[in-house]
């Protein structure tokens, strides 16, 4: 069998919700945090009009993606371009992990008003 390529890229536009938060691990890496607002498309279900928003946690580790993070402001339109992350850690409930998308490449779209 012919081996299928295998793809994760994800690619976000979509209102900065908070600001970035630069953070310093214990091992030295050092990372920005961000979320996204990201709207649903409207659909149809009974009659009534669905929509709503998906608010997206990214991650940056490259030095020029997390000094591109620290210059966006709240609400501000951005185009954030990456691959979708698992992440794991042990906490005082046991094990967890969250899905992130870990950006390779950000922007902004448009200024916040």
């Amino acid at each position: 069998m012919d081996e299928v390529a295998q793809v994760n890229e994800v690619r976000l536009v979509g209102r900065l919700s908070v600001l970035p938060v630069q953070r310093l691990l214990p091992s030295g890496d050092e990372l920005v945090t961000l979320r996204v607002v990201v709207k649903r498309p409207q659909r149809r279900s009974g009659g009534r009009v669905r929509g709503g928003v998906d608010a997206i946690e990214v991650v940056c580790w490259s030095a020029r993606t997390r000094r591109r993070a620290l210059t966006l402001a709240v609400d501000d339109i951005i185009d954030v371009s990456g691959a979708l992350r698992r992440r794991f850690w042990r906490g005082g409930s046991g094990v967890t992990s969250m899905c992130e998308v870990e950006a390779t490449s950000i922007s902004r779209v448009a200024r916040s008003a």
